[in-house]
């Protein structure tokens, strides 16, 4: 068994995923999205979704960046 970089849980069905050259291991999508996913700028919500990017700066959506101030992005659909 392996434990969750994020929660510590020792389990017997973790899985891996590799990061700019580093590997994490997970019990759950949710502790590897928690550890590995960015944050909106604006709302502070999990980017799990494709989200916008305006100069290395992400958000959840287009609405939140707009918010920022930020002009000119649109939602992926």
């Amino acid at each position: 068994m392996a434990k969750c970089d994020q929660c510590g849980n020792d389990y017997d069905k973790t899985f891996q995923v590799s990061k700019d050259g580093r590997s994490f291991t997970f019990d759950s999508f949710e502790c590897a999205i928690q550890k590995l996913a960015p944050t909106c700028a604006h709302c502070g919500c999990r980017i799990i979704g494709h989200g916008v990017e305006d100069s290395g700066t992400f958000y959840c959506c287009a609405h939140c960046a707009e918010q920022q101030g930020v002009k000119g992005l649109e939602d992926r659909v």
